[in-house]
């Protein structure tokens, strides 16, 4: 239920906000797995505040099977719930370990009879109970106290509740990186390891230049910001400068064939005339923004923007 496609899942919430932002709450860090190579955040209760952050929010309800069957089990619907969330992985590919952490207002002892009432059965682990799907019991939810929540497969979620009692920190470098994405963005998401290792493997093909470039990214970063702009930052930072130039070209290419092909659609024009893509050093920058109303009309399922094959 959480894991990888809870990460791609959280990753489509990277979109735009103005106003005042704040960093990652500090308690959800001490409780994520000091081995997280992979995590993302959303700040849900400013995303309501707009209507394309809304839009995203309720596409959860309507596109992802797993998120309506945790609210049916459990009663609990983080879109509503939660002020923050927060989720990490280990980085294993394709691993079934992960954990989602949020912060809201949360009424535990109804949330528990609702969840009974639906099958759902109970541990108790180091004084907290913990509701696990009733089939194979791999996966549960936790309420470590009035405003914290807790739920990814056991391991996790007992890993959780653990470092709620002794706080294990991420690595300072980790650290920095989260607090510099979640100070600036409303919804966040940064790997520390090469994306190129969190894919299964595939069998040799025809070469692929973007592919190729892609093998030399050993971490990356994007966030996206709510608002009447939406605005997206990414960054992938290479193993060499000329590497990450070569990223870079190859990026433009790829923008410059998309815009070719965009022929007479005037919304897919607007995106992929707005992006924009800098390196420097190792690192590629991209950045690329729309207004709220346009960019939602992009993600409506019967529009495709086609890129060259």
């Amino acid at each position: 239920m959480i894991g990888m496609k809870a990460q791609i899942l959280t990753a489509t919430l990277l979109t735009a906000f103005s106003g005042a932002l704040s960093a990652a709450d500090p308690q959800l860090l001490n409780l994520v797995m000091p081995d997280a190579k992979v995590l993302a955040g959303v700040n849900v209760e400013q995303a309501k505040g707009t209507q394309f952050g809304q839009y995203v929010l309720n596409q959860l309800q309507t596109q992802d099977a797993q998120m309506q069957q945790l609210v049916a089990l459990t009663g609990f619907d983080p879109r509503r719930d939660a002020r923050e969330l927060l989720v990490a992985s280990d980085g294993v590919p394709q691993g079934k370990t992960g954990l989602a952490l949020a912060k809201g207002n949360f009424d535990a002892a109804k949330i528990a009879a609702a969840a009974t009432l639906q099958g759902v059965v109970s541990e108790v682990y180091n004084g907290i109970t913990i509701l696990e799907e009733p089939k194979k019991q791999s996966m549960g939810i936790a309420f470590l106290d009035a405003t914290t929540v807790a739920a990814g497969d056991i391991a996790s979620v007992k890993g959780a509740i653990d470092r709620m009692k002794i706080p294990q920190s991420l690595p300072a470098a980790v650290t920095v990186k989260v607090n510099q994405w979640s100070n600036s963005q409303d919804a966040w998401g940064i790997m520390t390891v090469p994306p190129a290792s969190l894919a299964p493997a595939v069998k040799a093909g025809a070469p692929n230049p973007m592919l190729n470039a892609g093998q030399n990214v050993q971490a990356a970063a994007g966030g996206v910001k709510f608002g009447a702009q939406v605005v997206f930052s990414g960054e992938a930072e290479c193993d060499t400068a000329q590497n990450a130039t070569t990223l870079g070209d190859v990026v433009k290419l790829l923008i410059n064939l998309a815009q070719m092909q965009a022929g007479q659609d005037p919304t897919a024009a607007a995106l992929i005339k707005s992006v924009s893509v800098t390196a420097s050093g190792n690192t590629v920058k991209v950045s690329a923004s729309l207004p709220q109303d346009v960019f939602q009309t992009l993600l409506q399922p019967q529009r495709k923007i086609r890129v060259a094959k």
